[in-house]
């Protein structure tokens, strides 16, 4: 059995501010000496981004639709060891996930497959009485869920008294404390969620002023207290199975800076326990690919906010293509896509060239393009799949893409929420790009593909080499 203190905090629904909530306990937590591991219910890039900054560990994601319950247990478990306290943020409300029918893909079912007390976040800036009739509900609903604590957000000292009143008919409502409104507790917004980390350092102040606050007005104490009354887990199996020491190793280029971050941990070790070594490079800053590249991966990120950084690094945006088109396997998600094309239309509608390895022009648009889980089947072989392959993954993203591929170049069938026919990406012998964040984890084949086609391209550049020799 494995002993592992953790809180999942919930929300009543989405907007409550969870990840400010979650921030300022975090640093109020490791301000008390206590070693915090992050974690993120459902596929986001962003918030992990923020709780990664704030307790100086990287975040995972625990995605019950993705991932199987023992995948599930196997990512908790070897992340929260040597930690203090886990604390799990949660998605959307605490019973919404993948269908209104069953909590499954839900911060609800997390906190149960993790046997995990949950700390409710409450918005009761336009509430009283209403507070209580509404943390009865939640309390009630699933008796199989234990809520623990609730946290009330957005109200005032007198305000919160009120709704202490309300509650107080209620022995089981149980009261941590509250959050204070204040435009200096909050952490910027834009499309698609919260300002991510890596472009903003405001999200590290924010959480040191909510840990001062929250060490006034929430029972920081209890809090810890209910962590460390989790029930100890089963031992998990391990997620990799013992590497072969003696496998080829090959070089992955991983873009990764201020436009570009948006990679799942997993999917980057999935990659290093099938033999790669991960070298990271930046599109924005670099003027050249790291030497020796056997592959190059290019992630998601907001491209859209540095296109005209991205252009006038012509040297890197250069690199890139030579790369790609002297056969160098390269696997772009999103920004990464976005990258790759000839060119990219801002939400100001200014036009920016990009690398040109992909035809056409992507194009930002005022609403969401298309957005939730999806399961792809690979159309053809690819540099990471077998033809009819499939894997799961999500999309999220505001932009279109405009080309002039053909349908024999097109990567993936698309099946979302038992919606089956839409065709993505683009692929041919060497290049795979797509709006879809996939994760390895659904299917490990897939990141064991791209590292063979590293091995491939590696095998034929020495061949190459090795006659140059010989004929000079």
């Amino acid at each position: 059995m494995v002993s592992a203190p953790r809180l999942v905090i919930a929300g009543t629904h989405s907007g409550v501010g969870k990840t400010t909530v979650v921030v300022g306990l975090m640093a109020a937590l490791a301000r008390r000496g206590v070693v915090v591991q992050p974690f993120k219910v459902g596929p986001d890039y962003i918030d992990p981004g923020h709780h990664s900054r704030v307790a100086g560990r990287p975040s995972r994601n625990l995605d019950t639709w993705m991932l199987r319950q023992g995948q599930i247990a196997g990512v908790f478990q070897c992340a929260a060891a040597g930690a203090g306290v886990s604390v799990i943020e949660g998605v959307m409300g605490l019973f919404d996930g993948h269908a209104p029918t069953s909590d499954r893909g839900s911060t609800a079912e997390l906190a149960k497959w993790l046997r995990a007390p949950v700390i409710l976040v409450v918005d009761g800036s336009c509430m009283a009485r209403s507070a209580a009739a509404l943390l009865h509900g939640f309390l009630t609903f699933e008796p199989q869920l234990r809520i623990a604590g609730v946290i009330v957000n957005r109200v005032s000292a007198s305000h919160y008294q009120l709704i202490q009143r309300a509650c107080r008919s209620h022995d089981n409502i149980p009261l941590l404390g509250y959050v204070p409104r204040d435009a200096e507790l909050t952490i910027p917004e834009r499309h698609l969620g919260l300002v991510p980390a890596p472009e903003d350092d405001r999200v590290v102040q924010v959480a040191k002023r909510l840990a001062d606050v929250m060490e006034q007005t929430i029972d920081l104490r209890r809090l810890t207290r209910i962590a460390n009354s989790a029930s100890p887990l089963p031992s998990a199996p391990p997620l990799w199975p013992r590497r072969n020491g003696s496998v080829q190793r090959v070089r992955i280029g991983v873009a990764k800076d201020q436009a570009f971050h948006f990679y799942y941990p997993e999917n980057l070790e999935a990659l290093t326990e099938c033999g790669a070594e991960l070298v990271t490079f930046s599109p924005l800053e670099d003027e050249r690919l790291p030497d020796a590249l056997d592959a190059l991966y290019i992630g998601g990120g907001f491209p859209e906010f540095f296109a005209g950084e991205l252009s006038r690094n012509a040297a890197m945006r250069s690199a890139v293509r030579r790369a790609i088109g002297v056969g160098v396997p390269t696997y772009a998600e999103c920004g990464g896509l976005m990258y790759l094309a000839k060119r990219l239309c801002d939400a100001q509608g200014r036009s920016h060239s990009m690398v040109g390895a992909l035809p056409g022009t992507v194009r930002m648009t005022d609403r969401l393009q298309h957005f939730g889980y999806v399961t792809v089947r690979s159309l053809r072989n690819t540099i990471l799949a077998r033809a009819d392959d499939s894997i799961k993954g999500h999309e999220f993203h505001h932009s279109v893409w405009e080309r002039p591929a053909s349908p024999r170049q097109t990567a993936y069938r698309v099946a979302q929420q038992r919606k089956s026919g839409r065709l993505e990406g683009f692929s041919n012998a060497n290049l795979l790009a797509s709006y879809i964040h996939v994760h390895f984890l659904t299917n490990v084949r897939w990141a064991r593909g791209f590292v063979e086609s590293a091995r491939r391209w590696c095998a034929q550049r020495d061949h190459v080499s090795r006659r140059a020799v010989v004929t000079t």
